[in-house]
């Protein structure tokens, strides 16, 4: 079984910073990806930003600059920077783990998500 849970959103004002933090548990054996996604209302799930083999990071170009992602493997956890907040930012926050468990398949693993709401 494994768990992933967020935290750290809420609100914020324009131009403001969160950080949020993504926790996995449970028998992992290998981590492939870890990521965060984010959902505006009525919208499809986007990639926000991702660490691909531990090495590769990919931006959502919208957030190029202002959010950085790391990863600390020995704690299967993974965090997103959030700097220069801008309305638009506003959306639910999901962390996406994909690994696998023993020797069995790569699986994605999703997080409940955490609100992050950029207002005045």
């Amino acid at each position: 079984q494994v768990q992933v849970l967020e935290s750290g959103g809420g609100l914020v004002q324009p131009g403001g910073s969160l950080r949020l933090s993504c926790a996995a548990s449970g028998s992992i054996f290998s981590i492939n990806t870890m990521g965060w996604y984010r959902q505006h209302p009525g919208k499809q799930r986007e990639l926000v930003a991702r660490i691909i083999s531990g090495v590769i990071t990919n931006y959502a170009d919208s957030v190029k600059g202002r959010f950085t992602i790391s990863r600390d493997n020995a704690k299967n956890a993974l965090y997103l920077q959030m700097n220069s907040l801008k309305p638009e930012d506003t959306a639910v926050y999901y962390c996406l783990l994909i690994g696998r468990i023993g020797a069995g398949p790569y699986r994605e693993y999703w997080g409940q998500g955490t609100q992050v709401t950029v207002s005045s």
